[in-house]
């Protein structure tokens, strides 16, 4: 029987100071109970090959509204934490659902935040794992966003990728073989990506 790897959270990950280690930050969209957005993250964390820390990130509830006036020293708790998670992370994979066209309020909070720090130059992916043609105004709006802070887009970890409710299980993830080598292999992408800019520095 398949049993899913021992969880990595923030702080173990922060531990592994091999400089080989490759952190991926997981950000779902959704603060729904029982997302399937939130599923595939922790199927992400499950799948990760060896040398890859992926770690869910959890403080969306906890974000303030961005403001301008907020966004000064002394930060709120919640962004502080955010931006640290982000500064000591190689990449994030995002998995977000879409909300009346868009990006759910929430998440695009989130993006406020990081603009002008965060994800810089930052290799990100995402997966949607809506049905087959659903989503795609989050998506658009996502890429204009990552666009905007220049972020450093993986082709290869971007990933239409529906999964049924049915097909995610008691533990929370997903056991649909093809579903998991498709996500191991965006993860994988990923964190190819981010060793080849390693490689390329002087």
């Amino acid at each position: 029987m398949w049993r899913p790897r021992a969880a990595v959270d923030y702080a173990d990950a922060m531990k592994l100071d091999d400089a080989r280690v490759c952190r991926i930050l997981l950000v779902s969209g959704s603060l729904r109970t029982g997302s399937s957005n939130a599923a595939v993250l922790r199927t992400l964390q499950a799948v990760a090959p060896p040398g890859v820390a992926a770690t869910i990130y959890t403080g969306l509830a906890e974000l303030p509204h961005f403001s301008p006036d907020d966004d000064a020293e002394p930060l709120p708790v919640a962004v502080a934490t955010l931006r640290h998670q982000l500064a000591q992370s190689d990449g994030v994979m995002f998995s977000t659902p879409e909300y009346a066209g868009s990006l759910p309020g929430s998440f695009k909070n989130w993006l406020d935040w990081t603009v002008g720090e965060g994800l810089h130059r930052k290799p990100v992916g995402y997966t949607n794992a809506s049905a087959h043609g659903a989503a795609q105004g989050a998506h658009a709006t996502l890429r204009v966003v990552l666009g905007y802070v220049n972020a450093d887009i993986v082709e290869d970890a971007c990933v239409q990728l529906p999964v049924r409710r049915d097909a995610v299980t008691a533990d929370g993830t997903i056991h649909d073989v093809a579903l998991r080598e498709r996500l191991t292999a965006a993860l994988t992408a990923l964190a190819s990506h981010i060793a080849a800019r390693r490689a390329d520095l002087p």
